[in-house]
Parts: structure tokens; C-alpha cells; sequence
């Protein structure tokens, strides 16, 4: 497929790229399927049987978002909804510890946008035990200058708030970031900041018309190239 999208008016016409935020599972570690797998687990264990295209139902968003959508749909009792938000977190972050793999060019777009002269970034809807166990996995501590979980915010994403916020830890305007997004709810946070977007969907969705919005679209982070970059903005 390749990289497509024009880049935006707001693009070319704003703030010069300075930083790239990227979000993490699904983006810079393969840790979706622990998700899934996690969230498969852990309802099981309170009554709910969830199914894979379930747990793809909710994804982008926090857990305790995802936790109250299916309370609200399939409740149950003898757990509280807390309680299950955190079992399955720390399920994902033992997963993540223990078997996590950094998606295809991972690190190597890190780098890369660091050798541009950009800040990078990383901003999750997972709480910070799990980014932590990522970033400790991959080896990417050091390539990472900023990283935030919107478990420290009133709202997750779709929210534009934890990109708000780590572009005010970065001291960046958020229309001089470029966010690298997976899902939908995460795309829509990131443009609600007023960041420019690259997705990079999975292949059951990446032919969507709902991308439509985003600046470009790519198949995996190896195109996250430095001609994308320039293309995007940065100098």
C-alpha cells in the first residue's frame, strides 16, 4: 500500500515539525494480541466470555474505558470494575515483560527521528506499568525523551488530553507534532490536539475510509522515512 495521504494545509502552513509522539502498543511493541488475550483471561474469570473481535471492539481505548463498556453491556458481580481494570493491566505488563517484540522498524524509526534533529515521544492509553515494561524490553529508554500514560488524565483518548499533555512536557506546540497512531480512537485524539497524523492500522482496517482524516497512512513503521518526515515538516 505505501505511504498516502496529503499532507494537510495546517501541515505546511504551521509550526515546523519538531516532534514525533508515538503511541505505543500496537505501534512500537507488538502487544495488542497480549491485550486481547489479557482482557480474554480476566472477563473470563468474572463470567464474561469475550471473543476476539470483542476485544477488538474496544481498542485505543483506556482500560478502565473498555472495563466500563462491557460492566455496561454484560454486567456481573463479585469483582468490582477497579478490580478487573487492574487485573488485567498487570497481566498485560507480565506479557509485555516477558514476551514483547518491537513492531517492524520500531527502533529503527526511533533513531531515525532523533538523527533528524526531532524530540520523540511516547503517549499510551496503557498505564505506566506497562509502558515501563515495554520500554525496558525493547531497550528504548534512551531513545525516548518523553513518555506519558493517560492514566494520569480525567479522560482517555479519544480525549485530546494525554497528547495535550505531552506536548507540554516536551515544551512543543501540539501543531508542531507529528502523532504515529494504530487505531481509531487514538488518530481522532491526536488530530483533536491539532497533531499531525501517520497511521499505521492493522490489516483488517487499513483500507478503511474512516483514515481519510489522517496526513498519511502506512504500512508499517519502516516507512516512516525521512523523505515522510519533510514531506510532513520537519527541516
Amino acid at each position: 500500500m505505501g505511504a498516502t495521504g496529503i499532507p494537510s494545509a495546517d501541515a505546511l502552513d504551521g509550526h515546523p515539525l519538531a516532534a514525533v509522539v508515538f503511541d505505543l502498543d500496537g505501534v512500537l511493541v507488538d502487544s495488542e494480541p497480549f491485550w486481547r488475550q489479557a482482557e480474554i483471561e480476566v472477563f473470563a474469570e468474572v463470567g464474561v466470555v469475550l471473543t476476539e473481535a470483542d476485544a477488538r471492539e474496544t481498542m485505543g481505548l483506556r482500560i478502565d474505558d473498555a472495563v466500563r463498556h462491557w460492566f455496561e453491556r454484560r454486567p456481573w458481580s463479585g469483582r468490582d470494575p477497579a478490580e478487573v481494570e487492574r487485573a488485567v493491566t498487570a497481566r498485560v505488563a507480565e506479557l509485555v515483560a516477558a514476551a514483547g517484540e518491537p513492531m517492524p522498524g520500531a527502533v529503527e524509526a526511533l533513531r531515525r527521528c532523533g538523527d533528524l534533529g526531532l524530540l520523540v515521544a511516547v503517549c499510551s492509553g496503557s498505564y505506566a506499568v506497562v509502558i515501563e515494561a515495554a520500554l525496558d524490553r525493547l531497550g528504548i529508554s534512551d531513545l525516548v525523551g518523553v513518555w506519558h500514560s493517560a492514566e494520569w488524565e480525567p479522560l482517555g483518548k479519544p480525549h485530546p488530553g494525554a497528547y495535550l499533555t505531552t506536548a507540554a512536557k516536551l515544551g512543543v506546540d501540539p501543531t508542531a507534532c507529528l502523532a504515529v497512531e494504530d487505531s481509531f480512537n487514538g488518530a481522532i485524539a491526536a488530530k483533536a490536539a491539532r497533531m499531525r497524523v501517520v497511521v499505521v492500522p492493522e490489516e483488517a482496517t487499513a483500507s478503511s475510509a474512516r483514515w481519510g482524516f489522517c496526513d498519511a497512512r502506512i504500512d508499517s513503521l519502516e516507512e516512516l522515512d525521512p523523505a515522510l518526515l519533510h514531506r510532513l515538516g520537519a527541516r
